[in-house]
Formats: structure tokens, sequence, C-alpha cells
């Protein structure tokens, strides 16, 4: 039986929660569930294990969840929550003696380079550093056994890039974080996925983040068979939120383990 293996790292936004310097409900709550590190998740197939974003707690997100192993990064933008946890990523050549593969848009690869110049200009050749294998998304590409299929989405001025996953000519796992909307190409992409992770940032309106409504919405367009919400900042209550979504509809939170494949 094909599956999947998720395990979030982390479900906040760009500030993390607590928020530096923030008193709110959220923010001093002691629910484990409203502590959240910024996002990232781990995706173990039976033949690989991958990564999708490295954040700035990409090293302690590691270390909570006994990750040892890691056979390839993706990437879905370079926003600065997203990215600046890649050097850690060295830790993973070393235990393992190899290139890390690293996929992502030629946007966000240029925006990788750019920050980590180091490890792309410079190639090591010593296990103990960052040691690269680039490679550039510009359609469909496998990891594997697993097919994955890229899809652009509105994020302000960036693009963001979704993925759904595919094993064995099944839908298992589309995850689509910060983005305003999923566009229609995407929404065919993803329609009747098994796991569909969202953007679902808070109530109120942003202009580069889709709210709990518009995740609520698209959910309902893709039709998945569970859907999880990720991206939350500290206006949400993990539990309050919860306790309102309908049926199928859940909050990611951090160290959530989901498997993708064992509804059937």
């Amino acid at each position: 039986m094909p599956s999947l293996d998720l395990t979030f790292l982390g479900t906040g936004t760009s500030h993390g929660i607590p928020v530096i310097g923030c008193d709110c409900p959220v923010c001093r709550s002691t629910d484990p569930r409203d502590h959240r590190t910024r996002t990232s998740l781990l995706v173990k197939a039976p033949d690989l294990h991958f990564v999708i974003d490295t954040s700035p707690d990409f090293r302690v997100q590691c270390l909570r969840e006994g990750v040892s192993r890691l056979d390839a990064a993706l990437f879905t933008h370079p926003h600065t929550d997203h990215i600046m946890g890649f050097d850690d990523v060295r830790r993973f050549c070393e235990i393992q003696d190899l290139k890390m593969p690293v996929f992502a848009s030629v946007a966000t690869m240029e925006g990788l380079r750019n920050t980590f110049r180091y490890a792309f200009d410079e190639p090591q050749p010593w296990k103990n550093y960052l040691r690269l294998a680039p490679e550039v998304i510009n359609g469909p590409f496998r990891l594997g056994e697993t097919e994955i299929i890229p899809v652009d989405l509105p994020h302000g001025k960036f693009t963001t890039t979704g993925y759904v996953f595919l094993r064995g000519g099944r839908k298992l796992l589309a995850y689509f974080t910060d983005c305003a909307e999923v566009p229609p190409e995407a929404v065919e992409a993803a329609r009747g996925v098994e796991v569909l992770v969202l953007d679902a940032l808070r109530e109120r309106p942003h202009p580069t983040h889709m709210t709990i409504d518009q995740a609520l919405e698209a959910a309902e367009v893709i039709a998945p068979g569970v859907s999880y919400f990720t991206h939350l900042c500290h206006d949400v209550s993990h539990a309050a939120l919860e306790a309102a979504l309908p049926t199928s509809r859940h909050v990611a939170h951090d160290g959530l383990h989901v498997t993708a494949g064992a509804s059937r």
C-alpha cells in the first residue's frame, strides 16, 4: 500500500508563537499546540525522506523529532521564515556522506543562492560541509517512487511553489502554504487528494495569505479526504478553531504525525 508519513515540524507564521513581547491569550497559552515554530514539513516515503522548507527553527525541530535522515530538500519560496535553517542541512550531508538534492523554482533557487552563496559558489569536498545538488523545477519530477507535481500559488510579489505528491498513481498529499488563493490549475492538480495541507493564517483578511474561511472554501472545492490548516498566527487558538471546524478539517500543530494513504 503506497503511503507517506508526515510530520509537521512547524506550523506557525513568520513570528513564531509565542510572539516576542506579546501578552495575548494565545501567546500566554499553556496548550502546547499553541506553541508554533516556523512552518516546515517532513515527509517520509518508504524509499526516502525529504523536507519541505527549512525554517529558522529547523535544527530545534529536527532535534525534537529525532530526525537523523534526510535525502532531499524541497522549497516553496525564499522568504526568511522558510529558508534560514538551510545551513543545518549540512549535518545530514555529514551523517549520510552525500550531496543534498535541493529542489526549487528558478526564483527560489536564485534566492537560496543569493543568501547562501558560499554553498553554491564554493563547493566543498568535505563531508561535514553543506554540499548541494541543486535541481531547478521546470515541471513534474520524481523522488524515488514518489511523483511530484509543482503548482504556482500567488503570494504577494512572490509566486510560491505548491506540491502535489503521488505514489502508485494515487494523490496522497497536496501541500499549499503561503498563498493568497488556490488558482484553478492547483485545484485540479490536487482535486480528490487524500491529505490536503493549506495556508490559513487567521480570520481577518491578509494581502498575501488565505484566511481560515478562504482555506475552508478551497478545501470544499478540492474535496480531500482530510485537510490540515497550517502557517497560523497568534490570533488563532488551536482548541477554539479545532472545535469550530467541520468534520475532516483540522488544525495542524507542531509535532503532529499523519499518514497519507492509510485510509485504503
